[in-house]
């Protein structure tokens, strides 16, 4: 990152929520990026406000951040459940590799994450919004992006879906 001598601003900032990957190639930041232009214009104008000189502390907890990831509850595990039925294809889970102390999670956008195997977390959510059977959702679960958690909608669809390959 420090190496692309990127001057931030309004366009570099957009262009980096959108899709870090394309604005610094082989960065090493696990966060897909938001896709959605609307949803990256009011993160931008969240961010510029609650950065203001004097801005308020509830400014700088609350905003558009509070609805795509619960605030910082959501980080916490304290936020709203997404439904997991309607995935994008950054959370549908296609495979799952071990190797050693690392998963490889690859999702249906061809995207792959490793994750040290203490953070990623393997669950299960039957309810009404859990992910449909044998399509797990991969949702992020930690403020740096090296955490996440892999969602099933049973139990038994764990084992069979983690292959060990190095």
């Amino acid at each position: 990152m420090k190496n692309s001598k990127i001057v931030w601003n309004d366009k570099t900032l957009d262009e980096w929520t959108k899709d870090p990957q394309h604005l610094v190639p082989g960065n090493e930041m696990t966060f897909p990026g938001i896709k959605d232009a609307q949803q990256r214009a009011d993160l931008l104008a969240f961010l510029k406000e609650a950065t203001k000189k004097g801005a308020s502390q509830t400014a700088q907890q609350s905003g558009p951040m509070g609805g795509m990831m619960g605030g910082m509850g959501g980080m916490m595990g304290g936020g709203q459940v997404p439904n997991l039925k309607k995935l994008y294809s950054a959370q549908r889970v296609q495979t799952i590799t071990h190797c050693k102390d690392t998963y490889t999670v690859t999702t249906a956008n061809g995207q792959s994450r490793k994750f040290w195997e203490r953070n990623l977390r393997l669950k299960t959510d039957a309810s009404n919004d859990g992910p449909e059977k044998n399509a797990p959702a991969l949702v992020d679960a930690g403020m740096m992006g090296d955490r996440a958690d892999v969602i099933f909608a049973d139990p038994g669809e764990i084992s069979p879906f983690i292959a060990a390959k190095c």
